[in-house]
């Protein structure tokens, strides 16, 4: 590997004092709506950092202001310690990666991943050496001649992060990069992308309504509502301890449980369900494998609804030998309740 190829492995070296990507009070509004809503952000280089939520949430409206396809109408966005807020895209140091794979259907694999470096001058000999690399990396090696048509969607994707990683960006932006494929190329690709990622070093934001894509790849995830950052933090504290009824919602599966006059919050992994014993009384409404799981539906004596989780033994017992109608117990234990209200980092 010559020194030009080492290169592209190493993301811009950052000051010692800048983070990559800075949004400090930043507002998008679109009429009278605000799909961003001051919101406070900081990426650190190298990181992994993931902005989920729901539809609306304004979770692309902010990739899109970092990306510089849109402009804040408050605020500043800075990458690298540097205010960007009106410089064009193609002055920013980064790349975006799209749902939509947007490659040249005449061009090889090759030349697709080469184009940026053409545009920006490089010689043949040094993009054909850069562009190889990068195939190698996103494990395409020997695809080289093919054209998009003659690519799963899988490898679609694998050519178009090639194409992005191969400028070398300060931050890889990705829009909901893997949401047109089949659940098992997703999870292969999830893999596969925290791998590229940690290998090549570059800072990641990445956009997904799905929370198990997030929670699976992220350093940190920042879980949006309207236009606002609910909460921002490690995957595990996310989970275990959300910051506020709407993070308990989204995140995982909840169970909002009214009992003795107050409402706890409880993961249905963390209830246990028996023929008897102290607890609700309910029956079972229905059960369903998923796999390695196995969860039931059961009615309380008072009309609502929770879901049980728990994993397989092999054997039908458990949750797993109970029959629609049963009478049934549901309990849990008293710190296995979630506590809403952590910190917003």
């Amino acid at each position: 590997m010559d020194h030009q190829s080492t290169e592209l492995l190493s993301p811009p070296a950052p000051s010692a004092e800048a983070a990559d990507v800075e949004l400090v009070d930043v507002t998008k509004r679109f009429g009278d709506v605000a799909a961003v809503d001051g919101i406070d952000l900081t990426v650190q280089p190298g990181e992994f950092l993931s902005l989920l939520g729901p539809s609306g949430c304004g979770k692309t409206t902010t990739l899109r202001l970092i990306a510089g396809f849109e402009r804040p109408d408050e605020g500043e966005v800075r990458i690298g310690g540097r205010d960007v807020s009106r410089l064009p895209a193609y002055k920013r140091d980064v790349n975006t990666v799209f749902q939509s794979y947007a490659l040249f259907p005449h061009l090889n694999v090759l030349e697709n991943v080469a184009y940026g470096l053409k545009q920006r001058g490089l010689g043949r000999r040094e993009r054909r050496a850069r562009a190889l690399e990068m195939l190698t990396l996103v494990r395409l090696g020997g695809f080289e001649p093919r054209k998009p048509r003659q690519l799963s969607g899988g490898q679609q994707q694998r050519v178009a992060l090639a194409r992005a990683l191969v400028m070398n960006p300060r931050v890889l932006l990705l829009d909901e990069p893997l949401g047109a494929l089949d659940l098992k190329v997703r999870k292969e690709l999830q893999i596969e992308l925290k791998r590229i990622q940690v290998d090549v070093g570059i800072t990641f934001v990445y956009v997904t309504h799905d929370q198990e894509e997030a929670l699976a790849m992220s350093d940190r995830v920042a879980v949006m509502n309207r236009g606002r950052i609910e909460q921002l933090g490690p995957p595990g504290e996310i989970y275990d301890r959300p910051a506020t009824e709407f993070v308990a919602g989204f995140i995982g599966d909840t169970n909002f449980v009214r009992t003795n006059g107050s409402e706890v919050a409880i993961r249905p992994e963390r209830m246990r369900v028996s023929r008897e014993g102290k607890g609700l009384g309910g029956s079972v409404v229905t059960t369903m494998v998923i796999g390695p799981a196995v969860q039931c539906v059961v009615r309380l004596e008072d009309g609502q609804e929770v879901l049980v989780r728990e994993q397989r033994s092999g054997q039908e017992q458990g949750v797993e030998a109970l029959a629609e109608g049963e009478r049934v117990v549901v309990s849990w234990a008293d710190n296995e309740a979630l506590e809403l209200g952590g910190t917003n980092e």
